[in-house]
C-alpha cells in the first residue's frame, strides 16, 4: 500500500466519521489544516507522510464532544491506521501527534516533540485565527449556548487547564483566553508570519465589536 493510498484512505475515513461534527471542528476544519500543513511543508524539512497523515486525523475525535475524554482520539484513529500498510514507528509518531497536538489552556508542556508535530500544531492553530477564527469561535459559542459578550464577566487567559476545559464563559473572552495568545505560541517561522496577519484581523475585530456594542455609530 502507498503512502498516496494511506492518505487517500485517511480522507475517506475522516470525512465520514466527521460527517454530523459541530461546524468549526468539521471534515472542513481538517481540510483547512491538511492545506496549511501542506502549505507549511514548503517552508519546513519534516517527514511529509506524517504531517499529512496526523493533520488529518488530529481531531478525529475532539475531547470536547466526548465528555473530555483525551484518549479516545488517539484510540480511534490507532484503530484506523492499523488498518492500513504503515509502518509501527509512523503509526507511534503519528498518535503522539494526536496526543500532543491541542491548545488544552493553562500551562500544560509536553515531553514529546518533533518537527512534524510543530507542523501540525501550527497548522491546527492557524485555524483558530484570523476570519475563519472568528467565525469557529461564534459557531462553537452558539453550540453551548454561550453568550456573545457580558461585560460583567472577565476574561480568564491565566485560568488552569482544568479551568479552561469546562468554561462556559462568554464567546469573546475566548479570544483573550486562547486565540490572542496563539500568535507567539507558534513554532515555525512560516508559521508566525501567517499568525502575525490572522492575529491583527481579530484585534481590528474586536476594536469594531467594542465600538458597535457601545453604540458608537
Amino acid at each position: 500500500m502507498s503512502d498516496a493510498l494511506v492518505i487517500s484512505n485517511t480522507k475517506n475515513f475522516v470525512q465520514d466519521s466527521l460527517k454530523d461534527a459541530e461546524g468549526g471542528h468539521d471534515w472542513f476544519h481538517i481540510l483547512r489544516v491538511y492545506t496549511n500543513a501542506k502549505h507549511l511543508l514548503k517552508s519546513e524539512t519534516a517527514n511529509s507522510f506524517i504531517v499529512e497523515v496526523a493533520s488529518l486525523l488530529h481531531d478525529i475525535a475532539d475531547s470536547k464532544f466526548h465528555g473530555g475524554d483525551e484518549e479516545i482520539g488517539p484510540q480511534k484513529a490507532r484503530i484506523f491506521l492499523e488498518t492500513q500498510t504503515i509502518e509501527q514507528k509512523d503509526l507511534e509518531h503519528v498518535i503522539k501527534i494526536i496526543e500532543n497536538v491541542s491548545y488544552k489552556g493553562g500551562h500544560s508542556h509536553s515531553d514529546f516533540h518533533s518537527k512534524e508535530l510543530e507542523i501540525v500544531q501550527d497548522a491546527d492553530r492557524l485555524d483558530a485565527l484570523g476570519a475563519i477564527g472568528i467565525a469557529r469561535t461564534f459557531n462553537f459559542g452558539g453550540f453551548k449556548n454561550n453568550p456573545i459578550y457580558d461585560p460583567s464577566v472577565p476574561a480568564h487567559p491565566e485560568q488552569s487547564k482544568k479551568d479552561y476545559k469546562k468554561s462556559n464563559s462568554p464567546t469573546i473572552n475566548h479570544f483573550y483566553e486562547k486565540l490572542l495568545l496563539l500568535k507567539d505560541k507558534m513554532n515555525t517561522n512560516s508559521a508566525k508570519a501567517i499568525a502575525e496577519k490572522r492575529h491583527n484581523y481579530m484585534v481590528s475585530y474586536l476594536d469594531q465589536f467594542y465600538k458597535e456594542w457601545h453604540g458608537e455609530l
